[in-house]
């Protein structure tokens, strides 16, 4: 069934239609007031309006219509024509039955599933990955998670910067480290070794201690600068050296995105698209949008309407080498030819400071033909800043690496967990272990995903971890504690049953679960999953005051007791269904 916001909004439509007056004035929201109504329509002011006619008559006439409704206990007009509604008990119950029924646990598919690719943006190769990654990571893989939920054909790519400076900067500092590697052989072709000359933290040591090196040495910069043309050009030797320096740091990457549940379909990088690159300036050349700069190739992208300075595209530079712009293009290309079915849109979760560069690509692939600029989105977010406000820092002043952070979570989540008694006592040091990970896992997550994406947020590990306040681990508990209370009551040989609806808090729980449709699809739309965060943690509480208010399993009359057990095992469906969309594992106990 739909949600009731859904069912009661085309009731009121059709009888604001039947008055010859347009649909779009029948929407039904959650009251803005709950002690006096459950749900309230607004429209009659603006249709009265645009057909000459008094607000009350019109919202009166509505009510009426709505009265007549099996779903509708009461409609009521208040006010200069607001109209205020209650739904029957019965409709509050089968709306319950059917959040616990239902496979998308009360959700609705959208209305409008689009082939979605959504690019994070990712790490650079040979570069840890660091707090400021913690962001793209899991608000991209929620927005595949829900968008794969609601209907979307998602695609997930982390795309690897592997193409860049840093990689001129690897090959020539492990030349001065090793010159007598057969990669340096300028006349040997291969094949080459199998094993990797370096580890990740030979990478981790060698990439600062090159650009260190490059900052004070102009004639160091040209060595790596040379060394990312020839590299871009295909020297073997150095596209041998690649793709090490790519499988080691993939194999460390997977470390930190798996400690944080994010997957991807697609790992590929901006080495995967250079074979596209000579079409791609081709393109741009056939169509006359490319022109010679001072050695280099541009593209022009202002427009006369531009309020601000735009400036061009670099598609080759002056060394023959190519940056974000192209590697970004090439990447739309390649797309849009072997992605199957051809994407409709393409989302970037890239740091909000990235913009201008966005608009840029998005303007120069519209204006060669490759995809229409509005189907390519930049998902920009804030920064994770410290107590000072400042992007967040180890006390040392370095960027705090990410797998420090995941390491710090784990170790605040053990002492949290200690210091609240909340396992049991014959839980083994495995499991005990597993719950740790996932409290961390549900503080890091939840304590990003929380905050509206586009604003910054202080990062507070003691206060993510807490079991109180809006938290992941505070969510966490909450379902725990459902399926403890529900595998009680069954180990008591008491069922859950049909529900039943007939006490205050159990009305204000279904409602807030009828929530859950519109929480989803507006958290798609706007590309906000703290909307669906703020949905469940205000399940969460309404569970709690539930919980707090009526006995469950201890109730005496049976067919009440089967009821409240019915209820709770749908939120806990609903609890368990969003926490999964949020990328949060739920422990069977803790």
């Amino acid at each position: 069934m739909a949600s009731l916001t859904k069912d009661l909004s085309a009731a009121a439509s059709a009888a604001f239609e039947a008055m010859g007056l347009e649909a779009r004035w029948g929407d039904v929201r959650r009251s803005d007031k709950p002690e006096l109504a459950d749900f309230q329509c607004n429209g009659a002011m603006g249709a009265a309006k645009s057909a000459g006619k008094i607000p009350r008559d019109v919202a009166a006439e509505v009510a009426a219509a709505l009265k007549a409704h099996p779903m509708v206990l009461s409609a009521e007009v208040a006010g200069p024509g607001f109209i205020n509604i209650r739904v029957s008990d019965a409709a509050l119950a089968a709306r319950a039955e059917a959040v616990r029924e239902e496979k998308m646990a009360g959700a609705e598919g959208a209305s409008d599933p689009q082939v979605t690719v959504i690019d994070f943006g990712g790490p650079n190769v040979a570069k840890p990955m660091h707090v400021g990654h913690l962001r793209s990571a899991v608000i991209g893989d929620t927005l595949c998670r829900l968008l794969r939920f609601l209907g979307d054909d998602v695609t997930g790519d982390t795309h690897l910067g592997d193409w860049g400076l840093q990689m001129g900067h690897l090959v020539t500092e492990l030349y001065d480290e090793q010159p007598g590697l057969i990669y340096f052989d300028p006349d040997y072709t291969g094949p080459y070794p199998e094993e990797p000359p370096v580890t990740i933290d030979d990478l981790a040591r060698m990439y600062p201690a090159a650009s260190a090196k490059a900052k004070d040495d102009p004639a160091r910069l040209e060595r790596s600068q040379k060394a990312v043309a020839e590299l871009q050009a295909g020297r073997p030797g150095y596209r041998a050296l690649l793709k090490h320096f790519i499988d080691v740091s993939v194999a460390a990457l997977k470390v930190d995105y798996e400690f944080l549940n994010v997957h991807f379909d697609l790992w590929k990088g901006e080495s995967d698209v250079d074979h596209l690159i000579p079409e791609l300036v081709e393109r741009f050349r056939t169509a006359g949008l490319a022109e010679e700069d001072d050695g280099a190739t541009i593209v022009r992208i202002a427009r006369d309407s531009d309020k601000k300075e735009m400036p061009p595209i670099m598609l080759i530079n002056s060394r023959g080498g190519t940056g974000y712009h192209t590697t970004d293009l090439a990447t739309i290309l390649d797309r849009m030819e072997n992605l199957h079915p051809t994407p409709q849109r393409m989302l970037y979760v890239v740091d909000q400071r990235q913009a201008l560069h966005f608009e840029q690509v998005f303007r120069a692939a519209e204006m060669v033909g490759l995809i229409d600029e509005g189907h390519l989105e930049h998902i920009g977010f804030g920064t994770v800043n410290g107590p000072d406000g400042k992007p967040f820092k180890t006390r040392e002043g370095g960027v705090l690496r990410l797998a420090d952070l995941n390491a710090m979570a784990f170790e605040e989540a053990q002492k949290k967990i200690e210091e609240a008694g909340k396992l049991p006592e014959d839980m083994g040091p495995e499991e005990r272990h597993q719950v740790a990970a996932n409290v961390a896992l549900a503080a890091l997550r939840f304590s990003d995903l929380m905050n509206t994406r586009t604003t910054n947020y202080v990062f507070d590990l003691d206060k993510f971890t807490s079991f109180e306040g809006k938290t992941g681990p505070y969510l966490l508990y909450a379902a725990v504690r459902v399926k403890s209370l529900l595998r009680r009551a069954e180990a008591d040989g008491n069922e859950a049953g049909a529900i039943a609806i007939g006490h205050d808090t159990e009305r204000a729980l279904v409602l807030q679960l009828d929530n859950f449709a519109a929480a989803c699809l507006q958290a798609r739309e706007k590309r906000m999953p703290h909307i669906l965060c703020e949905h469940l943690y205000n399940l969460a509480q309404a569970f709690s005051s539930f919980y707090s208010a009526l006995p469950i399993a201890a109730e005496a009359d049976a067919a009440t007791r089967a009821s409240r057990l019915g209820l709770a095992s749908a939120v806990l469906k609903q609890l368990e269904t969003g926490l999964d969309l949020l990328g949060i594992r739920v422990p069977e106990r803790m």
